[in-house]
């Protein structure tokens, strides 16, 4: 099958009323998901634009926002969330631009796009901290919303930007944390705000706006730390019809790592019922088919590219279920090699740092194809039948990861093929090569764990903590803090006990595997075997830590000497000043030369 001809399928469409599409906005494509009301759902004239937070609070809260989206259009009322011009899946920017406005313009062209799509007549945006910022200037300035929802909205760019710095602040002082002041660029959690972004952010106060930014506002405050009750009010003395609610769940779904989100259920019942009121049913809005949002090419640097790398959303695997997007080659540039990029966690597709985006484009000018997936009940995939959403470690994972291989070995008649990824990213990608999928090199970042079991959790005690809390336990020896923590009884002596405990038992249990290796005995869990029949398949194996990374311990231990044995089949890189997500530019851009030149087979790299 030609893969120009890849569409949603109606077993997709059944399963779904939302689909991917692509839209123009100042000469750059945008990616974004449109959702649709049941047919059963009352007709509404109005509309939904979601407006992204930025960076790592944007990827926290992707699913809660869609989980926004969802509810609107449960309602009646079409939702459309994008992401913004250099972020998520849309065409990439200069960094040194000024992006608050480019993001502004984004919008209005979303609004338009839902409007031209669905007809509605009304719009609402939706926007959460950073996002609800840029809602009120769109609002403010161009006048093309009706109503208004603002989620912990930033009140203040100066206050805002305090805050983005006491992060860096912290990070900057955290063990390994790579992250450093660079210039006058703000850069925290493995994004950046260019410096003239960062001055027009300092001049922002929307708590002046001299007249209500629309007739209709809920403005839903973090229950924890609250700030906008007053510039609620003074919006209904501006005229505005306007709703204060302070709910719970603003650190579930924003500030907590994407494993572990918690969706915000009485902020989404505060929105359904606000946002009903407001979409009263009237008029006939427009239903969009599934084949009319269509696929169009991406650029890849935000300049018209032509026959250059494209991109395009997929369904596939069972009733098209998991989710990904493709980027292809420029035509006539497809040297039929792909790669597959995994979730790191329960990061979506995108990955940390927007790094999946990045390295995609990067390998598909070299003629790659890469297909950056979802795994199932991760990101835009759907759960498999009696499984939860926001599984880090899915049991049918290897299914998955099959599905995938054989979607772009048909479509692509791809010959040479990789598969990687970041820490639970990098465990999957082992697995896939273990369980004997057809893959010839496995590419894998800061693996925190080899093993994992049906029943255990990300809160069990891990090998990673076994292996990594024994050299902060006896840093701590000495710190004040760290007794008066023990004598109040805020540390839990027995996972300490257990740390130690397990420690002493791996240690023997490496010993004990090397020895049965030697004796030919196949034991349970044998990480160092499982290398050595892996490669013994002539698949490449690539580790690459971030030092002092957990990881690199774990496989000494597990792989014991295995690892050593197998020389230039199993190459091991070390990056230095690096956390474990790669969250800084600098060993990030490292990192991504790394993992290109073993793609692209060049050993000159110095391994350790």
């Amino acid at each position: 099958m030609n893969a120009e001809s890849t569409q949603i399928t109606s077993s997709e469409a059944a399963a779904r009323d939302y689909g991917p599409l692509y839209f123009e906005s100042q000469g750059r494509t945008l990616f974004g998901w449109l959702h649709q009301p049941p047919a059963a759902a009352s007709p509404r004239a109005l509309g939904l634009v979601i407006c992204n937070p930025f960076g790592y609070e944007a990827l926290c809260a992707h699913r809660s926002l869609r989980a926004f989206a969802t509810t609107a259009a449960s309602l009646g009322i079409p939702a459309l969330r994008f992401d913004y011009a250099g972020t998520g899946d849309s065409a990439d920017t200069d960094p040194s631009v000024e992006q608050l406005e480019i993001w502004v313009r984004d919008v209005v062209a979303a609004v338009e796009e839902l409007r031209r799509r669905c007809g509605v007549e009304h719009v609402c945006l939706l926007g959460l901290r950073l996002g609800a910022l840029i809602a009120v200037l769109v609002a403010a300035r161009h006048r093309v919303a009706q109503s208004l929802v603002l989620v912990a909205p930033i009140l203040s760019g100066q206050r805002y930007l305090r805050e983005l710095r006491t992060t860096q602040l912290a990070a900057a002082m955290s063990e390994s944390s790579g992250e450093r002041p660079r210039g006058s660029t703000l850069e925290f959690s493995g994004y950046s705000l260019a410096p003239a972004t960062v001055a027009h952010l300092k001049e922002l106060e929307v708590i002046s706006l001299a007249q209500a930014p629309a007739p209709n506002i809920l403005v839903i405050d973090r229950l924890d730390l609250p700030q906008a009750r007053e510039w609620c009010e003074s919006l209904a003395r501006l005229g505005a019809k306007t709703r204060y609610d302070a709910r719970p769940g603003f650190v579930e779904m924003t500030l907590t790592a994407p494993q572990f989100t918690v969706l915000p259920e009485a902020m989404l019942a505060t929105f359904s019922a606000w946002i009903a009121e407001v979409g009263a049913p009237s008029g006939t809005p427009k239903r969009v088919t599934h084949s009319e949002l269509g696929f169009l090419p991406l650029p890849a640097d935000g300049q018209a590219v032509g026959s250059a790398a494209r991109e395009r959303p997929v369904h596939f695997g069972p009733d098209a279920s998991l989710y990904g997007i493709v980027t292809e080659p420029a035509r006539g540039e497809l040297r039929r090699r792909a790669v597959i990029l995994l979730n790191a966690g329960a990061v979506y597709h995108t990955g940390v740092s927007r790094m999946s985006v990045s390295l995609a484009r990067r390998w598909a000018a070299r003629g790659y194809v890469v297909l950056r997936m979802d795994l199932s009940s991760l990101g835009e995939s759907l759960p498999r039948p009696g499984r939860p959403e926001n599984e880090v470690f899915p049991p049918a994972a290897v299914e998955d990861m099959r599905a995938a291989v054989e979607f772009l070995r048909s479509h692509y008649s791809v010959g040479d093929l990789a598969i990687g990824g970041v820490c639970s990213g990098a465990y999957h990608a082992l697995r896939a090569a273990v369980a004997g999928l057809a893959v010839d090199r496995i590419l894998m970042v800061n693996p925190q764990n080899f093993f994992w079991e049906e029943g255990m959790t990300l809160t069990d005690l891990q090998l990673a903590e076994v292996v990594r809390n024994p050299v902060i336990y006896r840093e701590r020896v000495f710190s004040r803090a760290a007794w008066r923590r023990l004598l109040s009884g805020q540390v839990n002596i027995g996972r300490i006990v257990g740390v130690y405990f397990h420690r002493v038992r791996i240690g023997f249990e490496s010993l004990a595997r090397d020895a049965a290796r030697a004796l030919r005995i196949h034991l349970r869990q044998d990480l160092g075997r499982e290398l050595q029949e892996v490669a013994a398949r002539g698949v490449k194996i690539v580790f690459i830590f971030s030092r002092g990374d957990p990881g690199i311990e774990l496989l000494r231990i597990q792989g014991g000497a295995a690892v050593k044995a197998l020389g230039a089949r199993c190459r091991v890189h070390i990056i230095d000043g690096a956390d474990h997500t790669f969250s800084h530019s600098a060993p990030r851009g490292v990192l991504e030369q790394v993992l290109s030149d073993e793609l692209f087979e060049r050993h000159s790299i110095r391994s350790e």
